[in-house]
């Protein structure tokens, strides 16, 4: 568990970085949505959360 945590994390912010992205073009997009840009917006946040779970467990795993 622990060796494959880093890998995760990665993924995760991966994960929030291509949400992050998405977001931006939706918003210089001419036919910007602000319904879309709500959703990107919950959706990146929600994933940092997670990532930090994630970086709390593991340094939790390798503080034994």
């Amino acid at each position: 568990m622990t060796a494959a945590l880093p890998y995760v994390i990665f993924a995760v912010a991966g994960a929030v970085v291509v949400v992050l992205f998405a977001g931006i073009v939706n918003m210089v997009r001419r036919t910007h949505d602000p319904r879309t840009s709500n959703k990107l917006m919950r959706w990146r946040v929600g994933l940092q959360f997670g990532a930090i779970l994630l970086l709390v467990a593991l340094m939790l795993l390798l503080r034994t």
